[in-house]
């Protein structure tokens, strides 16, 4: 009979080959799905990778989808190297984007001064934090799941948007459409490319990732997070407080979370609408593993999951795929990722029957 045992040393090539395994998989079983849609594979990979990076106007949509993506997958990395299992940067993200709405809608007449636009995403980082601070308070005073409470808060995150289109916030001249005013110019983030929608929302996510590298490898902080994470007994017995690491795990990526919120809204979108997420919060979770929870990893695995959602539009365009073909591909890369690790840290043996 077959049994898994962990490895005494997993080796830290097939750590790295790991995640490529798990892309070089999905790609394969996406042929096969496509042969049985009857799609030339060739032809829908082409529009799926290629057709994104051809031009400018592609590679700057590529930017706009990759932001929110590093954005909370760089805080999410933080906080599951210290062991803090944040689910809930969704939540966090739609309560951030509701912040920062409101924020520009109250003020985006009268704002004023250089940079009126950074407001909305300082108020959104802030309502980010808010929200992540929930989880964090039930695990330290009441020992609660932080996975099971974050997760359930993104719904009541995503219910709290639709109530606010739906109420407070909704234009009262959008003709019964659930949906806030536009926001004013001064509101807006600049773009950083004229006749593009590539935003400065982007040049931020990739200053977050360089700051988060620092923190985790060049910092004290970074490395009580790292040891909590790692052995957490350990960090106990040499004075660490758990429970600062925990606060901290989930400001931060909370805050992040917020700020990609805010930077969406703010950015293309431009208005509070009842979804203004496809998910971002949940596939920074496979962005961030895929990207072996490292800053520079990351960025280049939201680069791929970016692919999967620009691509994954023009494959329903010219190739009439289902809209769902960029959930498939998420969901296939995940699966793969997650036995390809399981395989990194254990092994299959034969054992004989008793």
């Amino acid at each position: 009979m077959l049994r898994l045992t962990r490895r005494a040393d997993p080796s830290r090539t097939l750590e790295i080959a790991a995640p490529l395994l798990a892309v070089a998989l999905t790609l394969v079983v996406a042929a096969l799905l496509f042969l049985a849609l009857g799609k030339n594979p060739l032809d829908a990979f082409r529009a799926m990778f290629w057709r994104p990076v051809q031009d400018l106007y592609g590679l700057t949509e590529l930017g706009v989808k990759v932001t929110p993506l590093i954005l909370c997958a760089v805080g999410l990395a933080i906080g599951f190297r210290a062991a803090v299992w944040n689910i809930g940067a969704e939540g966090q993200l739609i309560v951030g984007a509701v912040a920062a709405g409101a924020t520009a809608l109250q003020f985006g007449e009268e704002a004023s001064g250089p940079l009126p636009w950074v407001l909305p995403l300082v108020m959104g980082t802030l309502g980010g934090m808010a929200w992540g601070a929930i989880p964090a308070f039930l695990k330290t005073r009441f020992n609660a799941n932080e996975i099971l409470v974050s997760l359930m808060l993104a719904y009541v995150g995503g219910l709290t948007l639709q109530y606010m289109v739906h109420g407070p916030l909704k234009d009262p001249m959008s003709f019964g459409f659930p949906q806030s005013a536009s926001f004013t110019e001064p509101a807006r983030l600049p773009v950083l490319l004229e006749t593009t929608r590539l935003h400065v929302g982007f040049a931020l996510a990739l200053i977050a990732a360089v700051l988060a590298w620092v923190f985790v490898t060049r910092s004290y902080q970074g490395f009580v997070f790292r040891l909590s994470g790692e052995a957490i007994e350990a960090a106990a017995y040499a004075g660490f407080s758990r429970t600062k690491v925990v606060w901290g795990s989930f400001l931060i990526s909370g805050g992040l979370a917020g700020l990609a919120g805010a930077a969406e809204v703010a950015g293309p979108i431009g208005q509070l609408q009842p979804s203004i997420s496809p998910g971002y919060g949940f596939a920074a979770i496979i962005v961030a593993f895929l990207g072996r929870l490292h800053p520079i990893g990351i960025v280049a695995a939201a680069l791929l999951m970016g692919l999967f959602y620009v691509g994954g539009e023009i494959a329903q365009m010219e190739l009439q795929l289902p809209i769902a073909i960029t959930g498939v591909f998420q969901g296939l890369l995940l699966f793969f990722l997650l036995g390809a690790d399981s395989f990194v840290r254990w092994r299959l043996v034969v054992a004989e029957k008793r």
